[in-house]
């Protein structure tokens, strides 16, 4: 098997919740190709799955000093500081992954760091702005109604779950929030 079909293999692994079998698959790739910034991502995935986010961080720090430059790593470890509540760290990853590629979910997971910092005020107009920029984009119009729901205006809320519906009618969530209201 050839470098590439064993990364597949080791992300098909943990997309089927074989956690074990995808970690050895990461620890060989990596033992195989050491410069391989890959094979520390996928590990970074498996630690996150199991909630271990400072060894999830670790290999997501791997990853990016061999790869500085990538969002998707950025936006990881963003998140896994936001969990581990190191604000500051996750925001400036957001922004970094933000201005590298634009990433949708980097732009998202930045609005609910705004809203565990009591930023909500900016939260809305930012994500206005992420609709207005993206309005293909199911997952903006979910979070637009989940803020607007958590506000208590549960029948405008409903009309951001449709929308998302309507880009994507096999969002299972937005379809439980629209059973729900």
């Amino acid at each position: 098997m050839t470098f590439e079909e064993k990364l597949n293999r080791g992300f098909e692994l943990l997309q089927d919740k074989d956690i074990d079998h995808s970690l050895d698959t990461a620890r060989e790739l990596q033992r195989e190709n050491p410069e391989a910034h890959e094979a520390f991502y996928l590990e970074a995935l498996i630690m996150q799955q199991l909630n271990q986010y400072e060894m999830s961080l670790t290999s997501v720090g791997k990853a990016l000093e061999i790869n500085s430059e990538n969002a998707v790593y950025l936006n990881l470890r963003g998140n896994l500081y936001m969990q581990l509540e190191k604000l500051v760290p996750a925001e400036k990853d957001f922004d970094k992954a933000i201005e590298l590629t634009d990433s949708a979910s980097a732009h998202r997971n930045k609005v609910m760091l705004m809203l565990m910092t009591d930023r909500g005020a900016d939260a809305i107009p930012y994500l206005i702005n992420r609709i207005k920029a993206d309005p293909r984009d199911p997952e903006n119009w979910i979070l637009m109604g989940d803020m607007i729901k958590r506000g208590g205006q549960t029948d405008k809320a409903r009309t951001y779950y449709e929308q998302a519906l309507n880009i994507d009618p096999d969002n299972e969530y937005a379809m439980r929030q629209l059973e729900e209201s």
